[in-house]
Order: structure tokens, then C-alpha cells, then sequence
């Protein structure tokens, strides 16, 4: 089990806090005059799904969990949650849609992933760092506008909604940076 200060905090970064395991959401440096500087954070309880915002000072050491990771495939989603299985023994598992967390926006059907486990117990999911998704609706690409800044929302495989540059259309496929929903670029054209 290793150890992190504030100052390596990264979206994603599970520690152990206050007797649970705790997931960085969001985070940013704070510093007012005269005052230590402090890492002002938004953290999620991995198991119960709570979330607080909370300010550490800077330098403040955490644990990191010493998690165990399985490659599985993605199967489906339905009510009950995410089904996934095992590529070694071939057994299938359940998470639900907390236990993914962000990582549902980006799943795939037949996409390989590593769940985490900590005491045995499945915690959630690691995705790469960026996936290929196909945009299943958007509104129709406007010709010639392949430089401008301008965004618009498109919904892709996963059912999630992202912005995408004007130029995107139904049937593309992009690249998507798992960390932050963000469109990194056009694979191919449809």
C-alpha cells in the first residue's frame, strides 16, 4: 500500500479517508494570503455512493487501497445494473450503476475492463484512458465547418451525451477521454 499527498490528487484517485475508501471527483488548489495552502476536493464513497466536498491541507498524506483489478468483458446493462464476465473462468458478475460510477458513460458492449476489488469485494471499474465510441444522434454536420470552435451535443454508444465539434455526424466514430467526457478526435467518417 502506497501513500499520496495532496499535491498528486488526480480525478479518479481512490484513498483511504475516515475509515473509507474515497474516490477524487473533482479537486483544486487554494491558497489565501497568509494561510497555508489547502486542496479543496469533492470525494465520493466508493461503497455508499455519498459525496461531500472537503478541504485538506497541503501536504496531507493518504493511503492508497491496495485494490485487486480483473480483466472482464462488458456484457450488458439492464435494470438490475452492468453485467460483466470473468475472461479466465468465464463467471459472470453484477454492478450496480454506483458502483461504475462515471465509467458507465463510456462502457461498451464487449469492451475489455478491469474491475477493482478491494477485500474481495467488487469497488468499480477502470476504463483507459480514452475509448472509441460511434455517435448514435447528433444534429446534421454543417459542411466546410471544420475549424470553428463551436460545439453541439451528440449522444453515443453508451447512451451518453457529449460535445462534439459541429462537423460531427450520426455514424462517426470518435475518440473520448474517459477522465473527463471530453471529445479528442474524428476516427472515422462515416
Amino acid at each position: 500500500m502506497g501513500f499520496v499527498e495532496t499535491n498528486q490528487f488526480h480525478k479518479g484517485l481512490k484513498i483511504e479517508y475516515d475509515g473509507g475508501i474515497w474516490e477524487i471527483i473533482e479537486y483544486h488548489h487554494s491558497k489565501m494570503a497568509q494561510r497555508s495552502a489547502v486542496m479543496k476536493t469533492k470525494i465520493k464513497n466508493v461503497v455508499t455512493g455519498a459525496v461531500q466536498e472537503k478541504s485538506f491541507r497541503s501536504g496531507d498524506a493518504f493511503k492508497v487501497p491496495d485494490m485487486d483489478r480483473k480483466n472482464m468483458q462488458f456484457l450488458y446493462k439492464d435494470d438490475i445494473g452492468f453485467h460483466f464476465m470473468d475472461l479466465e473462468t468465464y463467471e459472470q458478475y453484477g454492478l450496480s450503476k454506483e458502483q461504475m460510477g462515471s465509467a458507465a458513460d463510456f462502457t461498451k458492449e464487449q469492451q475489455e475492463v478491469n474491475i477493482l476489488y478491494y477485500n474481495g469485494e467488487p469497488m468499480g471499474v477502470e476504463l483507459p484512458t480514452a475509448v472509441e465510441l460511434l455517435v448514435t444522434e447528433t444534429e446534421p454536420g454543417v459542411k466546410g465547418d471544420t475549424v470553428s470552435g463551436g460545439t453541439k451535443p451528440a449522444t453515443i454508444e453508451s447512451g451518453a451525451t457529449i460535445q462534439v465539434p459541429l462537423f460531427i455526424d450520426i455514424g462517426d466514430i470518435i475518440k473520448v477521454d474517459t477522465r473527463t467526457g471530453e471529445y479528442l478526435e474524428r476516427l472515422k467518417k462515416k
